[in-house]
């Protein structure tokens, strides 16, 4: 084989190892960007969960306006909004799509105040005692939540928490599997060059430091693709999943990247140190199987 030969056949070797890894990292970025936005996607969820507290018809709007305020001014509401009995009847006519209360003569409608409460109250234990005490003001009717809704959501992000934590550690598994088998066979197509430098007196840490140090350069170039294509990925959902993954919190991104680095030239690191100790390790005659 000519030497422009070979050293097209190494290139290519090196540019399909790089794409391996960084396909293998990207997946691995995804699911290292689920993990890291968790807490914030169940925030989300949560607290556009809440509550709709329905007022008496007697209440005089000074008194409902005022009960609003004490709402806000509790620690478990991150917001609550007044909803008056016209704006009540504007929405619903907007969702039937006819004047109802031309129809009816009236409006049966009550005024209501809609309270979305934080994260850490979204839970049906919470809610029942949040229920009890909003319904000891004079001016509440009642107090309307979907529990059954409630339950669904506390119960899923548990369940989704563990299957995304399985699934994680399956794909690292896989990740790792595919990532060490193609260094093993950039390494293998180098056996004989391992081997015979052995022979002319070279130690094995002479002979490990060059493929350590392009097994480092392949991880740092994978990992550097992998971002890219993150980075891509996280502006795209940004904008359909606003304020829950963006650009938004840097601290989260820089985990991120700093995570897909670490790990690019870990097992990039460990792969090819026990790809080249299995060459280091065979007699001649054994390369050849």
């Amino acid at each position: 084989m000519s030497n422009t030969a070979a050293k097209r056949k190494l290139r290519s070797s090196y540019v399909t190892t790089v794409i391996s890894i960084s396909l293998v990292l990207f997946l691995l970025g995804i699911i290292g960007l689920l993990f890291l936005n968790a807490h914030r996607l169940s925030t989300y969820v949560k607290e556009n969960l809440g509550f709709t507290v329905l007022v008496n018809d007697n209440s005089r709007e000074a008194e409902v306006q005022r009960l609003q305020k004490i709402l806000n001014a509790s620690e478990f509401v991150r917001e609550a909004n007044y909803v008056s009995k016209d704006e009540a009847a504007d929405i619903m006519q907007e969702e039937l799509g006819e004047d109802f209360v031309d129809f009816l003569g009236y409006n049966p409608l009550l005024s209501s105040i809609e309270v979305k409460v934080f994260a850490e109250y979204a839970n049906p234990d919470s809610m029942a005692v949040i229920e009890n005490q909003v319904l000891n003001f004079p001016q509440v009717k009642e107090v309307y939540y979907q529990k059954n809704l409630l339950h669904a959501v506390n119960d899923n992000i548990e369940k989704i928490t563990l299957i995304l934590g399985g699934f994680a550690i399956l794909l690292m598994v896989i990740a790792i599997a595919l990532i060490n088998n193609t260094i093993r066979l950039s390494v293998y197509s180098r056996r004989f060059l391992i081997k015979t430098m052995q022979l002319v007196g070279a130690t094995r840490g002479f002979i490990r430091k060059p493929f350590l140090a392009t097994g480092i350069l392949n991880g740092l170039a994978g990992a550097t693709i992998a971002i890219i294509l993150l980075s891509l990925l996280i502006y795209g959902l940004s904008n359909e999943l606003q304020g829950m993954i963006g650009f938004g919190n840097m601290v989260l991104v820089g985990v991120l990247i700093a995570i897909v680095v670490v790990l690019g030239i870990l097992i990039t690191l460990i792969s090819t140190f026990f790809a080249v100790n299995k060459y280091l390790r065979l007699k001649a005659d054994d390369l050849y199987y």
